[in-house]
């Protein structure tokens, strides 16, 4: 108890002299940060999940072509989750001497359990958001079907042999799905009226769906006892699977916020190294005067362990204070930009961030401090004896290890944690013999400079292990700020350029081969533009190389999901544009026969080249040999395929024409002349789904930059801890040199070309590293395209010159201010 109380004593002297500001400062910043972000992106990333659960009006949902059997809903209620209905159908409207395919939907009382319907009272109204579909005996239409049908809002519809009051204008469903089933113009009933249209019988195309929601464990537990029970017409969707284009984008944004976590970590574990490191060496003297009196070398790395435990327990418990009032201002600031409903903030992310300033502290100050064990009682008389410094294993080894676990936490993804480890410890050795290349180098550079640059140059060669660590240390910094820049601004950009301002928002389905040409003249005649028509061939993919597609597929799969439904099936001369062949060769003019397969989809199947494949198409079956394989991004809203043939492949079999194209709201009426003039055809809209995938993105965008800045934050501490790291030496060397006649501004001069000497080097360095990182992030893990950019060899380095020049500048500013007399007393 002596010895703690002791330690404590010697912590107080400490922060009332000063000298533990700076270590604090870099501490509290780094948890302030870290919990900031582990907060800020949890509560981000399950407010999207549950808003992009409104895409399927629930936490998950059950797709199947029949009713389901009871016991299934019984278990559901037993477990505690709410549920809800909808059944989708198509069916012919008769009004007013006016035909009309609509897409039926008939909801339950429950519906819908996630996000809520928009709909219009009058056409004079405007939009009201409902949390409930309609009531028995009414019905909820599209405009559509007004304009179509010459119907107004109070009037009946006949739904089969249902007469339905059509009492409000749908204008917004959270789950209308993008695919063949979801036939539009929408038609919205009661659940309890759909017996009484009659229009189900026996054999009649019906989709049913079954929306639950419920806590997390209860959710997972309901879907692992379905998912044994499952037949091949019936599919458990969430929204990695029944939205690619949205859970491409939450993927990449999960991977963007947990990169941003790392370069903050990183960052402000250099900056606790640095810090640490100046308070050991000026605790030398103290030490050896412990010894003096007595004290063993464990008793005295007993006392400095207490004092920076307890200094860690406050700094950690006030940055998660601060890091919990930090997030608090982030979604302050976004609250217009999200959701009303917001998740609450976790206590584990609090906790997590408790820990990690606790880890970051021993994992980066720990080493410098081990140090202080093994002072030599002589250093009381003799202060040029300094202590061995730690080997060097256990200074990286520590680290790298808490950076490691700390890494994998925060991404949740080993192959990212070791990419960065691995490229970023090669990197630095690589670059860290070479700065010392350089600088034994430049030292034949010196008879040739005036005596300011000679001055300013040998500043970095004086102590060459310490420029090193320095360089190093500001490209560390330099690069993790370029790497955020970096990704934030290409995955922005790639996102935007998924979905351009006039990105398709309707598919034409199901146009006959002799309509084809007049439709696209319609079109044109129109002025609006339109994809390539793609020709469709229903079938289903059933053998690989002659062995049953079924014992290659996993369960969950892409796989899975291709093989147990037909496939939409089409053939090509070329490639679509945005595919790229990632293996084999594109066909040549005349060679049926072959196909292409998507990348992904051949992953999970086995698919290599030169591989047969065998599809069923009606009752005929047709083969094709592997060309190709190519890699496409689902989340574009383009028509894409898995399976594209050459052409005369497929030419024996029937086949329909799909194409995209944009049409502005004013011009909606086109819609049911194209209906009117080609009944067969079935136009798809994709509106909603567009607007709220662009509000996600608007709010990620949002978020990214705000994580940004406190990664930036974190880099000027790094900055400032780095040169405080050398000041005493400096003030030492400053008093010298004034002794000797130096005026304060020579010195200013020489402190300049010093620092922006030392930022330009690192800056360039940096450049190197953040290139190096971002090859493998983008091409191993991320999947973006690389490419090289040659601006951050230019600017990195003015950056860096810059940015290290004024922290420099400002961080030496005492060295000239200090009384020589006064320095050379403390010598």
């Amino acid at each position: 108890m002596n010895r703690f109380k002791l330690a404590l004593r010697l912590l107080k002297r400490d922060g009332r002299s000063g000298e533990l500001t700076l270590l604090v400062l870099a501490l509290l910043i780094a948890v302030a940060s870290a919990t900031t972000i582990s907060l800020f992106a949890d509560r981000l990333q399950r407010t999207l999940t549950f808003q992009a659960a409104e895409f399927l009006a629930g936490d998950l949902v059950l797709a199947s072509s029949a009713p389901v059997d009871d016991s299934w809903l019984q278990h559901a209620e037993t477990a505690g989750l709410a549920q809800s209905q909808t059944t989708e159908f198509s069916s012919v409207l008769l009004e007013n001497e006016q035909m009309l395919l609509a897409s039926i939907k008939a909801v339950s009382q429950a519906y819908p359990l996630r996000g809520f319907l928009k709909v219009q009272d009058t056409d004079a109204t405007e939009e009201r958001a409902v949390y409930k579909g309609p009531e028995p005996g009414m019905a909820w239409v599209e405009k559509r079907v007004l304009s179509a049908l010459h119907l107004n809002l109070g009037d009946t519809i006949i739904v089969g042999e249902k007469p339905l009051l059509v009492q409000s204008v749908l204008s917004y469903e959270p789950d209308k799905r993008g695919d063949f089933y979801s036939f539009s113009p929408r038609v919205m009933i009661n659940q309890a009226d759909l017996a009484a249209t009659g229009v189900i019988q026996p054999g009649s195309h019906v989709h049913y769906f079954y929306q639950f929601s419920g806590a997390d464990a209860e959710l997972a537990a309901f879907k692992n006892d379905l998912k044994a029970q499952l037949n091949p017409s019936q599919r458990i969707l969430d929204i990695h699977e029944d939205r690619p284009e949205l859970g491409s984008a939450l993927q990449r944004a999960e991977r963007y916020l947990g990169l941003s976590s790392i370069v903050v970590i990183l960052i402000a574990g250099v900056a606790i190294a640095m810090a640490a490191g100046r308070y050991t060496e000026r605790h030398f003297n103290a030490s050896a005067l412990l010894r003096c009196l007595g004290c063993k070398q464990t008793e005295i790395i007993w006392l400095y362990a207490v004092q920076f435990l307890v200094l860690g327990v406050v700094a950690s418990a006030a940055g998660c204070l601060l890091g919990w009032l930090g997030q608090m201002g982030l979604f302050y600031i976004l609250k217009p930009l999200l959701p009303q409903q917001l998740a609450n903030p976790g206590l584990l992310s609090i906790v997590f961030g408790f820990i990690t300033g606790m880890a970051i502290l021993l994992g980066f100050a720990l080493p410098p401090l081990l140090r202080l064990q093994r002072v030599s009682p002589l250093r009381v008389l003799r202060r040029e004896l300094e202590p061995m410094p730690t080997k060097a294993w256990l200074i990286y080894g520590l680290a790298i290890a808490v950076m490691s676990v700390l890494i994998w936490r925060y991404s949740n993804d080993w192959q990212m944690t070791v990419s960065i480890l691995g490229v970023g410890l090669v990197v630095l050795l690589l670059l860290g013999m070479l700065i010392a290349g350089l600088l034994q180098f430049s030292r034949r550079l010196l008879p040739h400079l005036g005596v300011t640059w000679r001055f300013g140059v040998q500043g970095l060669m004086r102590n060459n292990r310490a420029s090193v660590s320095q360089i190093l240390a500001f490209s560390i910094t330099l690069a993790a700020m370029s790497l955020s820049l970096t990704v934030r601004s290409d995955l922005i950009d790639q996102w935007q350029a998924q979905l351009p301002d006039h990105a398709p928002n309707h598919f034409a389905m199901n146009i006959i081969p002799e309509h084809q040409q007049a439709f696209k003249h319609d079109l044109q005649q129109a002025g609006i533009g339109s994809s390539e028509f793609y020709p469709v061939v229903r079938g289903r993919l059933v053998a690989i190389n002659d062995e049953a597609v079924q014992k290659r597929v996993s369960k969950d799969s892409r796989g899975e999901a291709a093989t147990q439904r037909e496939l939409s099936l089409t053939w090509a001369q070329t490639i679509p544009d945005d595919n790229v062949i990632t293996n084999g060769e594109s066909w040549a003019e005349n060679e049926p026969g072959l196909v292409s397969v998507e990348q992904k989809l051949a992953d999970n199947l086995n698919i290599k080249l030169g591989d047969e494949l065998i599809f069923t198409v009606g009752s005929a079956q047709v083969s094709a040999r592997v060309a190709n394989l190519r890699s496409l991004q689902w989340d574009t809203m383009k028509p894409n395929f898995y399976m594209i043939f050459s052409p005369g492949t497929l030419d024996d079999f029937p086949a329909t024409y799909l194409t995209s194209f944009y049409l502005p709201e004013a011009g909606k009426s086109l819609l049911n002349q194209l209906l009117k003039a080609y009944p067969a055809t079935t136009i798809l809209e994709v509106d909603q789904i567009l607007k709220q995938f662009k509000t996600i993105l608007k709010q990620l965008t949002q978020a990214i930059n705000l994580l940004l800045y406190f990664a930036l934050s974190a880099g000027f501490v790094v900055l400032f801890a780095a040169v405080y790291a050398t000041l005493d030496n400096r003030i030492h060397e400053g008093a010298l040199m004034r002794t000797l006649g130096a005026r304060r501004g020579w010195l200013r001069k020489t402190h300049l070309i010093e620092f922006g000497l030392l930022g330009a080097v690192a800056g360039l360095l940096a450049a190197t590293i953040s290139q190096a990182i971002l090859y493998v992030l983008y091409s191993r893990v991320m999947h973006i395209p690389f490419q090289m950019t040659v601006n951050t060899w230019l600017f990195l380095p003015v950056i860096g010159a810059v940015l290290v020049g004024i922290a420099g500048f400002w961080g030496v500013r005492e060295v000239v201010n200090q009384s020589p007399m006064r320095v050379l007393r403390r010598l």
